[in-house]
């Protein structure tokens, strides 16, 4: 699953990163360190510019609304739900299928948050001694530092209550892809922490290395069967979770202070 995650990166690095040949200034966002449904978020991807004679595709860095309302859609609101496609079913879905064949895209993140419950309160859960449980925080980023490169899918949405050249008249949305999570040992951790990201959640977001980044994109790849080999998880070891402040469950708090590691996680919710 991914319901949270930090982007902090500038254009100017994204572009660097993915190779963007095109975005527009005026639509830069601001750091992002608690990144939550029905936001906008940075995308990557393939497409041709608008009214260009040219329509070969052009890499794009673009806004969207994370949260994805499929073209059918009569209203809206349920994009708050779809902020994860699970990549076994991704293809099959009627709400991601189309997007999957021809609309794919990268969610560039410094890393993802997700809750655990600690072994303590599990315990006493498990017994009926427990209330509510307390779940500890973890962040999940790439233990080199690089980019956390998410799959995604977009989608257009055109509220037909406005008039063409109204703003809001098109809704340009986003999902998540989502994989099991891996039972491989982090490449990093707290010694008293979680071994694998498995054991934090049963699901993660689908990381793409570089090798997949343009096949991924390419809107001329359509056939299921080259797509659904780029959803293979990524090499286990490259990742690292620590857990962090609980400021971050919060979804009002922002800033960098929300990522930096605790010593080890908070009294009451020892792995």
């Amino acid at each position: 699953m991914c319901g949270r995650y930090a982007a902090s990166r500038s254009p100017e690095d994204l572009a660097g990163i993915f190779g963007i040949e095109r975005w527009d200034p005026e639509e830069t966002l601001e750091p992002d360190y608690n990144v939550a449904p029905t936001k906008e978020v940075y995308a990557v991807l393939d497409r041709p510019l608008k009214d260009a004679e040219d329509k070969e595709p052009v890499r794009q860095l673009r806004r969207l609304t994370w949260g994805l309302v499929p073209s059918w859609a009569k209203t809206p609101e349920g994009g708050a739900r779809m902020i994860n496609a699970r990549a076994e079913t991704v293809h099959e879905k009627p709400s991601y299928r189309r997007a999957f064949a021809a609309r794919r895209c990268i969610l560039p993140a410094d890393g993802y948050y997700e809750w655990a419950t600690g072994k303590q309160e599990r315990e006493l859960e498990v017994e009926g001694k427990g209330k509510r449980a307390r779940k500890q925080p973890y962040f999940v980023t790439p233990a080199d530092g690089s980019v956390f490169a998410m799959a995604g899918l977009y989608e257009f949405w055109r509220d037909k209550t406005l008039p063409d050249d109204h703003p809001r008249a098109w809704w340009v949305t986003c999902s998540v892809l989502t994989t099991e999570a891996e039972t491989a040992p982090l490449a990093a951790g707290p010694d008293d922490g979680p071994r694998s990201l498995s054991d934090i959640h049963p699901r993660m977001p689908l990381m793409l290395t570089p090798d997949r980044w343009d096949a991924w994109l390419d809107p001329a790849r359509t056939d299921p069967d080259q797509l659904t080999d780029l959803l293979a998880p990524p090499p286990a070891g490259l990742m690292r979770a620590f857990p962090i402040g609980t400021a971050v469950s919060n979804v009002r708090n922002n800033g960098p202070e929300l990522v930096k590691e605790l010593a080890a996680p908070e009294e009451g919710t020892l792995f």
